[in-house]
C-alpha cells in the first residue's frame, strides 16, 4: 500500500536530469528554471554547464550536481579526482560518480574501494555529497551486494542503480536488494526508468530517497493533481529532448 505523501516530500525526491548530450545551452538553462519552479532536490547537469547551473540555483534550495567518470566509469582514478575537484570549484553540491565497472566485474575490489575512498574523501572535504553509481545492468547480485558494503565503508552518501546509458535502469528487485544490504545512513537512488508518479511512489515504498528523472514536470503535475493543488504556472520553453 502506498504511503501517504505531500507535494514537497515528492518534489524533494527528484534529481532533475539534464545529461542528454544534445541539450543546447538554452535548454540546459530552461531545465534549471523548471527545477526551481517545481522545487526539486537537485539538478544533475553536464560538467561543463555546472558553473552556470550553480549560479542559477544559488539561494533557491535546489542543489547543483554533476557527474564524475560518466557514463562508463573507465576514467583513471586521477582523472575522476580532477573532475571532482573541478566540480567542487564550480559549485557542485552533489557528485554522481560511476564505479570502474570492468574492475568490479573482474573482482578487483581493492581497486574499486581505493578509488571510491579517494573520491569520498575529496568530495566530503569540499562540503559536497557523493552518490556511487553501480551500473547494475552489468553486475550480478553478489557484486551489487559487495558494492553496497564498500560504499558504506568509504562513507558514500547514496548508492545509485544506473547511469541511464546501460541496457536497463532501476528495477524494483535491485532497489530492494540495495536497501537491504546498505546501512540506514546510506541512502538509495533509483535512476533509469522512473517516468511516472506511480513508479516513483513504488520505489519510495522500498526505501528509495532520490530518483533521477527527465519527466519531472509531468510527474509533479500529476502529484499536484492527485493532491488537489493548482498546476504550477508554465514558462515559455523550447522543446527539450527527453532522455532515458
Amino acid at each position: 500500500m502506498t504511503q501517504p505523501f505531500d507535494y514537497l516530500s515528492i518534489a524533494k525526491m527528484i534529481d532533475h536530469s539534464l545529461l542528454n548530450p544534445t541539450l543546447t545551452t538554452p535548454e540546459l538553462e530552461e531545465g534549471c528554471a523548471l527545477a526551481i519552479r517545481y522545487n526539486v532536490a537537485s539538478v544533475c547537469i553536464l560538467p561543463y554547464a555546472l558553473p552556470r547551473c550553480a549560479e542559477l540555483l544559488a539561494g533557491t534550495g535546489v542543489k547543483a550536481g554533476t557527474t564524475i567518470g560518466f557514463p562508463h566509469g573507465g576514467h583513471t582514478t586521477a582523472v575522476k579526482l580532477a573532475e571532482a575537484r573541478k566540480a567542487l570549484a564550480d559549485g557542485g553540491q552533489e557528485l554522481d560518480a560511476v564505479i570502474n565497472i570492468g574492475k568490479a566485474r573482474s573482482g578487483d575490489w581493492q581497486y574499486v574501494s581505493d578509488e571510491l575512498a579517494a573520491l569520498a574523501g575529496t568530495t566530503h572535504a569540499g562540503g559536497a555529497m557523493l552518490k556511487v553509481i553501480f551500473e547494475n545492468a552489468y553486475l550480478d547480485d553478489a557484486a551489487k551486494i559487495r558494492l553496497c558494503a564498500i560504499s558504506a565503508q568509504i562513507g558514500a552518501d547514496w548508492v545509485k542503480t544506473s547511469t541511464g546509458y546501460a541496457p536497463s535502469g532501476a528495477t524494483l528487485a535491485d532497489l530492494e536488494l540495495m536497501r537491504k544490504h546498505s546501512p540506514p545512513h546510506v541512502q538509495v537512488k533509483a535512476a533509469g526508468g522512473i517516468r511516472d508518479l506511480d513508479t516513483l511512489l513504488a520505489v519510495r515504498d522500498l526505501g528509495v530517497s532520490r530518483v533521477g528523472a527527465t519527466r519531472t514536470e509531468s510527474m509533479l503535475e500529476d502529484c499536484r493533481k492527485r493532491l488537489g493543488l493548482n498546476p504550477i504556472a508554465q514558462a515559455p520553453q523550447t522543446t527539450v529532448p527527453v532522455g532515458y
